[in-house]
Formats: structure tokens, sequence, C-alpha cells
């Protein structure tokens, strides 16, 4: 008797153009890993698709068997959804090729993009398209969640930058998503995740930018709340051009400081940043976005354990903060960080009920990063993360970033959205009735 696997292999087997990787094949090995180290799962089957059709076929195929499916991109997801155990994998990391006009400010990219594939086409025409910070991550699976990044406050979140979408969805039909076709779609697309289906092609709006000024700082001891104080009053009036955020590590707190515009223009502002408190270590760079875009890739690598918890504050108040400088005495390993970022700008400007992502109103976005090596260390590390999170939440606004979850969250997937919730429910509806699309910050359809 046939497993559903052999039934998926065998309904692919013709016309499949891509690469069909089952457990004993020689490039399995490598194809199954993800980025994150927690999570080491062996999909049945891998099918590295070669092309829009062989989407459309694996999914069908899939779903006449029953399969549990996931789709990689990138392999970037902080809650593994990018794999499976025993299930399907429809692979991307072939579909990577982009289209940029650059007198039109304008790109068309695959699906399988990785945010430096992305970078390095817009850059060649002087122009960016507003993602992450890891050039490493999957842009399909940032921009459906939303997409902070270096540019956020600039330029907005990469899916307020997004004009249109194709889409293979769960009955294996293309769909097309736009301001003028399939609004319901196109809006739930710009930050519901990967519920409705797989999105194989976006068209993006892009932004001119060739070089930035980016700084870098320490602080210890007493300057760190000093100088969180301060920044807490200094980004409310800032410019949009400026991004400040902190990483608070064991016994130091490092900053990074981005004018995104002029170098010239911006050295005011960045210095005024930099001049309280008893800076240390500190560095200033005129440099590419490419090169912004890559700086942070070594603290992220690919095998590492990654938990986080996260959400949002209206503001940094002194408890919170002090629950935070405290947790630093605490943290397991060297290797972790709470990312605080101010975000606002651009992005705080589109209006709640005008995408499908979610809180916008609170600028504060604390991220209680674990970071680690062993398994051994899993227990203390996921404890830490959880236990300030605990502290914390008492005085976040409800909300969460999806791209953010780590994947024991599903129960925070409707906080998430919060009064889209039921639009969001619609449409998922209508495009996936049976959650074929179900690893994912998963909304269900109505029963």
């Amino acid at each position: 008797m046939k497993s559903a696997i052999d039934e998926v292999c065998s309904a692919l087997a013709g016309d499949f153009r891509g690469d069909l990787l089952l457990p004993d094949s020689a490039g399995y090995p490598e194809a199954r890993r993800v980025w994150n180290g927690m999570v080491a799962r062996r999909p049945g089957l891998i099918a590295r698709c070669a092309d829009v059709a062989d989407v459309q076929s694996a999914v069908r195929a899939a779903r006449a068997a029953e399969v549990l499916t996931a789709v990689r991109c990138g392999g970037h997801s902080l809650a593994g959804h990018s794999t499976c155990d025993d299930g399907l994998v429809i692979d991307l990391t072939r579909l990577r090729h982009i289209e940029v006009d650059g007198d039109k400010r304008r790109a068309r990219f695959a699906g399988g993009c990785l945010l430096g594939t992305v970078d390095r086409a817009t850059q060649s025409a002087g122009l960016v398209f507003p993602a992450g910070v890891v050039s490493e991550t999957g842009a399909a699976g940032l921009i459906l969640g939303g997409g902070y990044g270096w540019l956020t406050r600039r330029f907005g979140l990469s899916c307020d930058n997004v004009e249109g979408f194709t889409m293979v969805a769960a009955d294996g039909s293309i769909q097309r998503a736009s301001a003028g076709e399939n609004a319901d779609l196109f809006w739930a697309l710009r930050g519901g995740g990967g519920n409705f289906g797989v999105v194989t092609e976006f068209a993006v709006r892009l932004h001119p930018l060739s070089s930035l000024l980016f700084a870098t700082a320490e602080y210890a001891g007493e300057d760190i709340p000093r100088v969180l104080e301060y920044w807490r009053e200094f980004m409310a009036q800032a410019p949009d051009e400026l991004k400040w955020s902190f990483g608070l590590r064991q016994q130091v707190a490092s900053c990074a400081v981005t004018w995104i515009g002029d170098p010239d223009e911006g050295r005011p502002a960045v210095d005024a940043a930099l001049a309280v408190c008893g800076a240390r270590s500190i560095t200033r760079n005129v440099m590419s976005f490419c090169e912004l875009q890559t700086a942070a890739d070594w603290e992220f690598p690919a095998g590492r354990r990654y938990y986080t918890k996260s959400g949002y504050l209206k503001r940094l108040d002194d408890h919170s903060m002090q629950c935070m400088i405290k947790a630093m005495d605490t943290m397991p390993s060297a290797m972790s960080q709470i990312e605080i970022s101010y975000q606002g700008g651009a992005a705080a400007r589109v209006g709640a009920e005008e995408t499908a992502f979610g809180d916008r109103s609170s600028p504060f976005i604390v991220n209680i990063l674990g970071s680690w090596m062993e398994a051994a260390e899993d227990a203390a590390n996921v404890a830490w993360a959880r236990g300030l999170f605990a502290e914390l939440q008492p005085f976040m606004t409800p909300g969460a970033y999806v791209n953010f979850m780590s994947g024991d969250e599903e129960g925070r997937v409707q906080e998430a959205y919060r009064e889209r919730w039921d639009r969001l429910v619609a449409v998922k509806t209508h495009y996936d009735p049976s959650n074929f699309f179900r690893l994912n910050a998963n909304i269900r359809p109505q029963a």
C-alpha cells in the first residue's frame, strides 16, 4: 500500500521540472536544514520547484494526498514554519529571479528571493526596497508578516511597499492581487502571513538611496539607564531619516544609529545621539545599503539555537526599562540580547485598516532574543526569555509581530491582528477553506 508521500512522488514524477529530494537523496541533508537550530525536522519529501508550474503541481498533489505541507523561501522562520516532520516541503530556493525598472522605481521578484538577492539587484540602479536586517532572510516570509528593518521609519514596512502579488492558492490556481484586483486578498497578504497560498512573485515600489551614515556605540553601568531615558525622549522628535536602536547584552548596551539619506545632512543628528552618557567604542562610517544590510549577518548565523518573545510598548516606562536592565545580569548566553527599537515614522502614518498588519500605534518594539549553541542549554535560555516577557507583558500594548513569534505562541495569533481578525478569517475561508496552508501564524477558516 502506497504511503501519502509515495502518492505525491508518483503524481509529480512525470511533469515536475525541479528536484524531488527524499530522505535518502544526496542533497537531502543540506536541503532540510533551516536557520533556527532548535528546529531539526525530517520532511518526507522536499520538492525544490523550478518554476510556478512546479509549485502548482506540488500543491495539487499534496492536497489530493492530504499531506502536511510547509513552504520554504529562505528557511528563516523563527518558529520553524519552513519545514515539517514526515510531510512535504515546497521549496522555492530556485525561484530567485528579479527584474528592476530603474526609471519607474519598480521591481518584480520571485518568491524564493533572499533579501540579499533583492538588495544587490536594486542597488545596481541606486534604489532600495525596505526590508529586514539580515541579508540571508527570505524576502517572502518577511514581507507577508509585515517587514520591519533598517528603512522602516523612512519608507514604511516591507508590506507597505508591495503593489501586487502573484499567488498559488490551495486549489492550485493562480491568483493575482493588487489594489484593483482581488482587493481583499491584497489587503490580507500585507501582514497576514503565509495563510492564503504560496506567493510566487512580488511587484514592489523602490526608493532612491545610494549611501548612508551608520554609527555604533556601547554603554555600560549607570550610563545604560541614562542613555535609554535620553533615547526615549529623543526619538519621539527625531526625523524619519534617523533610526536608533539598542541591543542589551551581558554587561553592555550596544546601539546602532543610522541616517537614511545624505550622510553630510545627517551628521548633526547622529552626533547628537552619540554625544550623551559616556558612549564608548564609537564608530561612524559612510556605506552603501548592501554593506549595511549584511552588517548584522554575523550576529545571526544559521544553525544557532534561537527563541524569542516580543511585544509593543506605547512608552518605555521606568519599570519596564529597569526590568530589562536587570535581566542583562541573568542572561544565560552571551549571544542573547534584548532588542529595543523605536519605529514610528512612515510606518506609523499608514492607517490601521489599510493592511492586515497589526499594531502601528505603539512605537517601541521589544524583542527578547535568546541565542545559544547547545541543546543542553535550551531550558535555561527559554526560561529566561519567558520570565522577562512575563514581567513586561502587563505594561505592553496588546498585539504581536508575527515574524518575531516562536513556535509555542499559537495563542497570540488573534492578538496580533485584533480588530482585523474577522476580515482575515473571511479571506482565509475563501482562498483556503480546508486550512491546507496551516504551517504559519495560523488563521483558521470558518468551519
